[in-house]
């Protein structure tokens, strides 16, 4: 039996970050598992919804964003709570647990993730885990699911938000469209981020040459 754990939403400006720890018996891995990045939507829910049903355990801890706006915290610190969080829910004494690593250095993030767990966990961390353990490459896409259903209860709440991330002019559009019309920033918006800054910047910017 082995347990991954991996996330998905780090970047994005809009919306919550997702941990999943998926635990299993590596037979039970699909094996076309992968980084879910590397992966197409649609065989990504397929493998998701065959891995519910496959694995032993299963456990998505959610970092929303205010949580990540706290000035107290940071992203590594932040990332390190949600593989401990996620962890617990499956956490086995008799698994091996790979991580992959969400900070420059990897054994870093693995004892500082390692310090919040049972001491009886054998955790290792790697940088692309996701593509090299299987068992990760499964949590990744639990995780990336995870984030795609809350995008879409965005899209539901706010109409066209885009992916979310700071590259995508859909989402700079649906920002700036929404602070143009209500001064502020949305509710599902990283004001932290400095793409949220940047865009408040240039609507006060605006107004003030309107003015």
């Amino acid at each position: 039996m082995q347990i991954g754990v991996d996330e998905a939403g780090k970047g994005p400006v809009l919306g919550s970050m997702f941990v999943a720890a998926v635990r299993a018996d590596p037979e039970n891995i699909p094996a076309d598992v992968d980084d879910s990045k590397r992966l197409p939507p649609t065989r990504r829910e397929e493998l998701a919804e065959q891995l519910r049903k496959q694995a032993d355990a299963i456990s998505v801890a959610e970092i929303p964003v205010d949580r990540i706006d706290d000035s107290d915290t940071d992203m590594n610190g932040l990332t390190v709570a949600g593989h401990a969080k996620a962890l617990d829910g499956v956490a086995d004494g008799d698994c091996d647990c790979y991580l992959d690593a969400g900070d420059t250095n990897a054994v870093r993030f693995e004892r500082r993730v390692g310090s919040r767990v049972n001491p009886t966990i054998d955790i290792r961390a790697e940088h692309g885990a996701d593509e090299e353990y299987p068992i990760v490459g499964a949590a990744s896409i639990i995780a990336k699911s995870a984030r795609e259903d809350h995008v879409s209860s965005l899209k539901a709440e706010f109409g066209s938000v885009g992916s979310g991330y700071p590259g995508d002019d859909t989402t700079r559009t649906f920002l700036r469209e929404f602070v143009k019309e209500r001064g502020q920033l949305p509710a599902c918006a990283r004001k932290s981020w400095q793409t949220s800054r940047d865009i408040l910047g240039e609507i006060d910017q605006a107004a003030l040459t309107d003015f």
